[in-house]
């Protein structure tokens, strides 16, 4: 016995563990650049009511948002400790918003930089920038009061299975991106929207487009609605939707469900020219029908939607000098002496002729027997 217990003095303890309900737990951080600064907003949400039910007590706040300055990020953060009462914990950390300001002159690089290098923090971050105020984007919450932690920023996935319009990015996706030819990678820009309640006015988080970011620069921002073809050039999309206009009808228009997307991008070196053959296939689902428009009018239109897409965002990069489908990682990891011959800073110089399009309907499904309209009129 008396053995027994000088031994056990011996044991290694916990005194040293700090208890969870003592610390702050950082779970997304919002950054600015301003007067030569940079502008750190952090978000601390309490995980009190989400360990136990999705849908937190609704007289308690699901998040705070501290600010601090400072000439490094570095140093930025740590002014935010300053206002902190307990140890922060980053193991949560989930996402990260840049305004376009932090975007500029290689800025990005130096965050990357310094939240990949910190031990609590993982490649898993998920990207985003965004022309509104990041602080509002910050205290935004999730439809219904739904627990912080499943919003749309924090939990991109969810969302994407059910409409794959702009790719989620995490620091990971950015790196590669970044470190490989042409270069340049998009990332989501998200920006404030308006959703209402009986009693009150939300504000929600909506996607607005893509910007696109180079290691040294902010390149530009392609709004929603001409970055639709995005979507079509990834076989990672799950669901999304085209809307065409069907005949010589002017006002009749008709949307189909893509469920399924198939891409192949071959380099076509020809003398001193590289050209892409873009081949895209398509599975989509029928829910309407009208006016006896028949299933080949409906394939032709959206074949011809697509490729209009499609086109429209290539044109949309061409304007301000971005490979918005990295074509010219395409002919880097296909042909590495065709590409060292034609590239310039890891780019192919491409045009409107340098891509050859080809879109073809794979399977047209109407998730339902039938391929007519259920009311007869």
């Amino acid at each position: 016995m008396i053995l027994v217990m000088v031994l056990t003095t011996l044991l290694a303890g916990c005194w040293d563990v700090k208890a969870p309900e003592r610390m702050l737990y950082i779970h997304a951080m919002g950054l600015d650049y301003k007067d030569g600064k940079y502008e750190v907003y952090a978000q601390i949400i309490d995980f009190t009511t989400t360990a136990k039910n999705e849908q937190p007590v609704t007289d308690v706040p699901q998040a705070e948002v501290g600010h601090a300055s400072g000439k490094t990020i570095n140093e930025a953060v740590f002014n935010l400790y300053h206002s902190m009462d307990s140890a922060v914990l980053w193991g949560f950390f989930s996402y990260v918003v840049f305004s376009e300001e932090a975007l500029k002159n290689g800025r990005a690089n130096q965050v990357i930089d310094a939240f990949i290098r910190y031990r609590e923090t993982r490649y898993q971050i998920w990207v985003y920038g965004t022309m509104d105020p990041v602080k509002d984007i910050l205290l935004s919450t999730p439809n219904l009061n739904r627990s912080i932690s499943l919003s749309k920023l924090g939990n991109p996935e969810n969302s994407y299975e059910q409409e794959s319009f702009i790719k989620p990015i995490n620091f990971r996706t950015l790196i590669i991106g970044l470190n490989e030819p042409s270069y340049e990678i998009g990332i989501p820009f998200v920006r404030i929207s308006e959703w209402k309640t009986e009693k009150e006015t939300k504000n929600e988080v909506e996607l607005s487009g893509v910007g696109i970011l180079s290691p040294k620069s902010f390149k530009g921002f392609i709004p929603a609605e001409k970055a639709n073809g995005l979507q079509w050039m990834t076989n990672d999309t799950k669901r999304g939707e085209v809307t065409s206009k069907v005949g010589s009808n002017e006002e009749l228009h008709f949307t189909v469900v893509v469920d399924k997307v198939k891409v192949k991008v071959k380099p076509i070196v020809i003398k001193n020219k590289v050209k892409f053959d873009v081949h895209i296939k398509l599975d989509f689902n029928i829910s309407e029908f009208k006016d006896n428009v028949s299933i080949e009018e409906i394939r032709k239109a959206v074949i011809k939607e697509v490729e209009k897409e499609v086109k429209d965002t290539y044109e949309e990069g061409l304007e301000n000098e971005i490979d918005i489908y990295r074509l010219s990682e395409y002919l880097y990891r296909k042909n590495i002496k065709a590409w060292k011959k034609f590239q310039n800073n890891g780019k192919v110089e491409l045009n409107e002729d340098s891509i050859k399009l080809k879109v073809e309907i794979n399977k047209i499904k109407s998730q339902r027997k039938s391929f007519k309209e259920t009311v007869d009129k």
